[in-house]
Formats: structure tokens, C-alpha cells, sequence
């Protein structure tokens, strides 16, 4: 792995760009696929993985390889208690993009970790000695990629602690043509509309006032942050989000 495998590379890439980027070739291929008019193909189908390449952000300080292989990771796995607040359905679908072309990646591991309710993480001692977690294993996790770049977690909506936006960070990890490791390091925001709803209610309210918004992030604003900003719709008494991401993988 380079030392520059966590910095912000590529371009972001609509559908449209993607499609364009294909050609005379692609499009042909997309004509055959169901739903085709006689006219021409139809936008890339919603089983086709989006080709969105993402800016990578700093992993942070509280990244511990837990090795904790499951898709719901809201408990201690010790104790079995569960962390409180809204529910959250959060998939990661990952694929590969090159020459144009674009193909899910199966066996990617995905991992995923995040501050509590009120802005704890697990298994860290605060340096500034607001909380000692060490040994919990609460929200942290990861899952293997299925065959069409999925992996799934069941979570919740997380608090906000002093100096940054709310976020989740993720690292998926696969396997380059070259045979090397590759790693990829980012973070997931939300809008900050939906966050001050969702932190008016028990448990985040608790915590009071002072959640930073996403422009005043540094690395939200510096990291481009807006391209990485969940996209949720209700799902129950929580949200549910999908997030296409693409690897340029050499």
C-alpha cells in the first residue's frame, strides 16, 4: 500500500458520464439489456452499479481492527447491550471502475465505525479523558461484499461530539489487478437538516446544543465532503441509505 492510498483521487462520475464514456460499444451492450426502446438504450438499469468514484478522507484516530465479521453492529458483543438512538439501514455498494467500464467487487471487506448517540466510540480512551470505552465493542464492524458489491449494516443515526460534523467512517479493503493490498479510507455525512431532527429527540437531545454543520467541518470542507453525503429515506421509525461508491483499483 502507497502512502498515497488514502488521498482524494479520480473524478466523480454521473451515470451519464459513465454511459457517455462507454461508447458505441456500451451502448450496444445496453440495448439488449431488458427495457431498451426501439429508440435507443434507457439510462443505465437500477441493477447496475453506479460508478461514482468518491474522495478519500483521513481514517481519524479511532480506528481499531476489531475483526468483528456482522451486519448488525449496534451491540457490545461482551454484554449484548445495545446502543440506543434511530435506526439506520446502511449498504455500501462497491465496484470497480476501469476503461470506462464498470463491475461490482464481490469480497471486498467493508468496515464501518461511528460515535454513539452521544458521541462515545468504543474501545478508545478520549485523550481529553471524556470517556475510557476501552474493551467495548459497540458499533464497529464488517461485512464481505456479495456478488453484486453489497454490504449491509443495521446501525443507527450518529450524535456529534466537539470539532466535527456528524459522520461515519468506512475502509474497504480489496485486492488490486496487481495482486497488491488496497485499502480506501472515507467518511459519510449527512444533511444537516435531518441530523438537527433527529438529535431534537432522546437519546442525542441529552447532549444539548453545540453539533458543528458540515461547512464548518475542516475536513468535510477541505475533503470534499459534499460528494460523500448520504442520500436517506424513512424506513420505519429510522433511515435507510444506500451509497455507491467505485475503486480505481490498478
Amino acid at each position: 500500500m502507497s502512502a498515497s492510498d488514502d488521498e482524494p483521487i479520480g473524478q466523480i462520475l454521473s451515470r451519464r458520464e459513465v454511459l457517455a464514456s462507454l461508447g458505441a460499444a456500451g451502448a450496444a451492450m445496453l440495448a439488449k439489456l431488458p427495457g431498451a426502446g426501439p429508440t435507443g438504450p434507457r439510462p443505465l438499469a437500477p441493477s447496475l452499479p453506479a460508478c461514482v468514484v468518491r474522495p478519500a478522507q483521513d481514517e481519524g484516530p479511532f480506528f481499531v481492527d476489531e475483526k468483528l465479521n456482522r451486519s448488525d453492529i449496534r451491540s457490545d458483543p461482551v454484554t449484548g447491550v445495545l446502543s440506543a438512538g434511530t435506526p439506520l439501514l446502511l449498504s455500501l455498494r462497491v465496484s470497480t471502475l476501469s476503461n470506462g467500464l464498470c463491475a461490482p467487487i464481490a469480497g471486498a471487506t467493508v468496515d464501518l465505525w461511528h460515535c454513539d448517540a452521544l458521541g462515545v466510540y468504543s474501545d478508545e480512551k478520549d485523550i481529553n479523558g471524556s470517556f475510557d470505552t476501552r474493551g467495548k465493542k459497540f458499533l464497529r464492524g464488517y461485512q464481505v461484499t456479495d456478488g453484486s458489491g453489497l454490504a449491509r449494516f443495521t446501525t443507527i443515526y450518529p450524535g456529534w461530539y466537539a470539532g466535527r460534523a456528524v459522520h461515519i467512517h468506512f475502509k474497504i479493503r480489496t485486492t488490486a489487478r496487481s495482486g497488491a493490498r488496497h485499502d480506501f479510507t472515507s467518511q459519510l455525512y449527512f444533511n444537516d437538516t435531518l441530523s438537527d431532527r433527529v438529535h431534537s429527540a432522546s437519546p442525542y437531545a441529552s447532549k444539548g446544543k453545540g453539533r458543528l454543520p458540515n461547512a464548518a467541518d475542516d475536513i468535510f470542507r477541505q475533503q470534499h465532503g459534499d460528494k460523500l453525503i448520504l442520500t436517506t429515506t424513512r424506513r420505519g421509525g429510522g433511515y435507510a441509505a444506500v451509497f455507491d461508491i467505485a475503486l480505481q483499483l490498478e
